[in-house]
């Protein structure tokens, strides 16, 4: 089924905390000078927003990995291959990584890819110590329940219970979806149906097309969710810096079309919507531009933030935080113990229902005392 077939001295990058490593901060040397990747050093910012401080519902928890079904490694690092991941990913259920004591990136040769039929429980755990690595060009996870390749399962692929895909404790970085045609979007994870949680994850140096009016989330997209249940984005960060940016032509960070998303405990900083001229695109431009950190479109969803940090996102048309439009006119965002603020529109067109955030005028908007927008 896999075809990856590289040695391993190029399937592998080490690359350790400077805490982990006496004087080293990068580890063993990049052994495949033509890929650039992005090596941990001090600066890396943690999972999750430091200040926040809401509490999580049992469905948005961790998953149990205690038995897993799958083990990538054998206890060294010369063990995770970008071959045992894919072919581990491929097979579904719990997977957690055995690389030794210190943390390491492992660099894909090809994106891991979720078969549909192989759940309906899938949890990627990299236990605080992996990074799946894109090498800047192709993306690293990719889901989808309405492509044949991955396996159909039932008649109504957009609205199905399974797979539950979690990913927890990992670091994504350097995914590009640049070149994807077909599913376009999701420079790190590209998601469609079933149910789909991110925890105690980092997202860095992630891109996908840098024009288009709908194409978006250098991080993560997200397509048909069960019964149109929300995502969960808990104690996660998206950039963190500005070595660390996200970009796409929409959505630095996120992305998603008639989905929901309950985003608790999470940073975003330093990502940026690189598009121009907006959706609709106006006459003579590619569109893109909205959506620093967050963009949603659809119908009727909910956006709701608890003890989340947006700020210095930056965006060249719409909503240099969040871009929100339910087109139906029935969308609510909610905003509990977070701080929206320091986010730049080089555009000038804000269309802004509160600073940082556009949409339309009678979106529902509930927003606690607790909040700070500006």
């Amino acid at each position: 089924m896999m075809k990856t077939t590289l040695a391993l001295a190029t399937a592998i990058l080490f690359v350790f905390l400077a805490a982990g490593c006496g004087d080293s901060k990068n580890g063993a040397p990049n052994e495949n000078p033509d890929v650039e990747y992005t090596p941990w050093d001090d600066d890396m910012p943690p999972a999750g927003n430091p200040d926040g401080n809401c509490p999580v519902p049992d469905e948005a928890m961790e998953e149990d990995t205690t038995a897993p079904d799958h083990v990538i490694g054998d206890g060294t690092p010369e063990s995770c291959t970008s071959q045992a991941v894919v072919e581990a990913i491929a097979q579904g259920g719990v997977i957690t990584f055995d690389c030794g004591p210190d943390p390491l990136t492992i660099l894909l040769e090809e994106t891991a890819k979720i078969f549909n039929d192989t759940g309906p429980r899938i949890v990627i755990d990299g236990g605080g110590k992996v990074a799946l690595s894109g090498g800047g060009t192709r993306r690293i996870l990719y889901m989808n329940t309405c492509d044949e390749n991955q396996v159909w399962t039932t008649s109504h692929c957009q609205d199905q219970d399974h797979p539950q895909l979690t990913v927890q404790n990992l670091t994504f970085v350097d995914g590009d979806s640049s070149s994807e045609e077909e599913y376009d979007g999701g420079g790190a994870i590209w998601i469609r149906g079933g149910r789909f949680k991110a925890i105690n994850c980092r997202f860095f140096n992630n891109s996908c097309a840098d024009t288009g009016q709908d194409v978006g989330g250098a991080g993560i997209r997200v397509f048909s969710q069960y019964n149109a249940q929300p995502v969960y984005v808990v104690h996660s960060t998206f950039g963190g810096n500005e070595d660390l940016e996200n970009v796409c032509s929409n959505g630095g960070g996120i992305s998603s079309i008639g989905v929901s998303w309950t985003i608790i405990n999470s940073l975003f900083s330093h990502n940026r919507a690189i598009g121009n001229g907006g959706n609709p695109a106006e006459d003579g431009t590619p569109g893109g531009g909205s959506g620093g950190a967050i963009y949603n479109d659809g119908n009727t969803m909910t956006l709701s933030l608890c003890g989340v940090d947006i700020q210095h996102n930056e965006v060249n048309a719409y909503g240099a935080a969040i871009f929100f439009v339910s087109n139906n006119h029935d969308g609510t965002i909610q905003i509990e113990d977070s701080v929206i603020k320091n986010n730049i529109n080089h555009g000038g067109s804000t269309w802004e229902i509160l600073p940082g955030i556009s949409g339309h005028d009678d979106t529902t908007m509930i927003v606690d005392d607790d909040s700070v927008i500006e």
